[in-house]
């Protein structure tokens, strides 16, 4: 069983391979934590690489009387994960195909819209919605983007596109009730 508290002391002595054995030990659990926080493996990863940059640069830092040196690193991770989140300025890095295929999802979500009956319960029920909700749950459940991506393609804030989609989804139940 690894030592947490002597790889993290090691590590503040400048031990490379202290370093390297706390990474080998839990970065596929951290990524794990991470990811259920930031909803995309690619920033899940950059987030546990910047934490073991953090690890590495505060390691002098663990007082291992306030609590464990495991509870530390993970408590790093999970920081780090919540500033991704609550980083309004983080640009969305998409490359030309990603950014395409975002485009289409608005024609995807009219042409799904579009299909359903006029005399559908579920079209009149939708239409009922206020239109960011209802375009907000539609991105949600038709296209399967996550909050954090509807808020980039919509350009409003992350816990606005929450509410829309939680708001829209209950509008929808109690409609179809």
């Amino acid at each position: 069983m690894l030592d947490y508290s002597e790889m993290i002391s090691g590590c503040a002595r400048g031990d490379r391979s202290a370093l390297r054995s706390l990474f080998e030990q839990e970065a596929g659990r951290l990524i794990a934590v991470a990811q259920r926080i930031v909803r995309r493996r690619d920033i899940a990863e950059e987030v546990v690489q910047d934490a073991f940059v953090q690890i590495w640069q505060n390691a002098a830092s663990f007082d291992a009387s306030v609590g464990s040196a495991r509870g530390w690193i993970y408590t790093i991770v999970r920081n780090r994960s919540l500033n991704v989140i609550r980083d309004a300025n983080r640009e969305d890095l998409l490359d030309g195909d990603a950014l395409e295929a975002a485009r289409e999802s608005h024609s995807v979500i009219d042409d799904a819209f579009d299909r359903l009956s006029q005399s559908s319960r579920l079209r009149t029920c939708l239409e009922a919605i206020e239109v960011e909700k209802r375009k907000s749950l539609l991105l949600s459940y038709v296209a399967g983007y996550s909050h954090g991506e509807i808020a980039g393609l919509l350009g409003v804030p992350l816990g606005t596109a929450k509410s829309w989609v939680k708001r829209g989804l209950q509008a929808l139940r109690e409609c179809m009730a």
